[in-house]
């Protein structure tokens, strides 16, 4: 491979505490890891798909849909306290040891299915045209802005979380006259591989892909993937919805035995 490569990682641990099982529950007739598989399936740019797990129902379902998984992620990597950065670390490593160095780490978060495949290519080609960037985000314009927002010390004394510079008391101005603010969706982050070695998912320079807030679904919980499901139809984009048809139709004419997912 070549250091050019751009692979990206679909994060799908086993023990999930809000919603169990929720990595594998069908979304749309599909299990919830499969369209973040068929989302990097849909990309022009990512290289090679890999799902990074401790369950192997999770890896069995992800390769059915089209992922690999040439390793299983270790225990101590997939309890609620791992960082990302503790297991795109371990992947990289684990890559590197095998004679593989993709330039670019493509996120892909299962519990933020709704993502177009477009932003991928879009992300991958403002890091190519400059080097510089260590890191590209998926966010959006944050509901409440934190400008308006305390904290509160033991004696109930409050003080603002954020101040403005030329600015006295943003938090008793209108919120139109305050600054943007952006939230991390989670929905896609791109990253260099050398920044993750060295330490961090993000490194100093950090680009935004700015995506529509009502595509921002994050499932932890039964009520956001109710919410989920009432927004497949208009919030999943084509593109991923033909590469999940082809992974299910290259599953459904493999030799191999069917797995069940119901």
């Amino acid at each position: 491979m070549s250091s050019a490569d751009v692979y990206a990682l679909v994060l799908a641990r086993g023990g999930s505490k809000g919603l169990k099982g929720k990595n594998v529950r069908p979304l749309g007739g599909h299990p919830l890891v499969a369209w973040s598989v068929a989302a990097a399936k849909a990309s022009k740019a990512v290289d090679r798909v890999i799902c990074s797990t401790d369950s192997d129902e999770i890896a069995a379902v992800a390769r059915a849909y089209g992922a690999e998984t040439p390793f299983m992620r270790p225990a101590e990597l997939a309890g609620d306290f791992s960082t990302d950065l503790d297991v795109f670390g371990h992947a990289v490593r684990w890559l590197a040891d095998h004679g593989e160095h993709p330039d670019l780490m493509v996120q892909l978060r299962p519990t933020t299915p709704f993502r177009d495949p477009e932003w991928i290519d879009r992300s991958v080609t403002m890091m190519r045209a400059d080097p510089t960037i260590t890191c590209v985000r998926s966010v959006t314009i944050a509901e409440r802005t934190p400008y308006k927002m305390w904290c509160k010390a033991e004696d109930g004394k409050l003080s603002p979380l954020l101040t403005l510079e030329g600015v006295p008391e943003p938090f008793n101005m209108p919120r139109q006259k305050l600054p943007p603010v952006y939230w991390h969706t989670g929905q896609l982050d791109v990253v260099r591989s050398d920044v993750i070695l060295s330490g961090s998912m993000t490194g100093g320079r950090i680009f935004a892909i700015e995506v529509d807030a009502d595509s921002a679904v994050d499932i932890d919980g039964i009520r956001d993937f109710q919410m989920a499901e009432l927004l497949l139809d208009e919030a999943m984009p084509q593109a991923v919805r033909d590469a999940i048809a082809a992974g299910r139709d290259a599953r459904v004419q493999s030799s191999e035995p069917r797995l069940s997912l119901g």
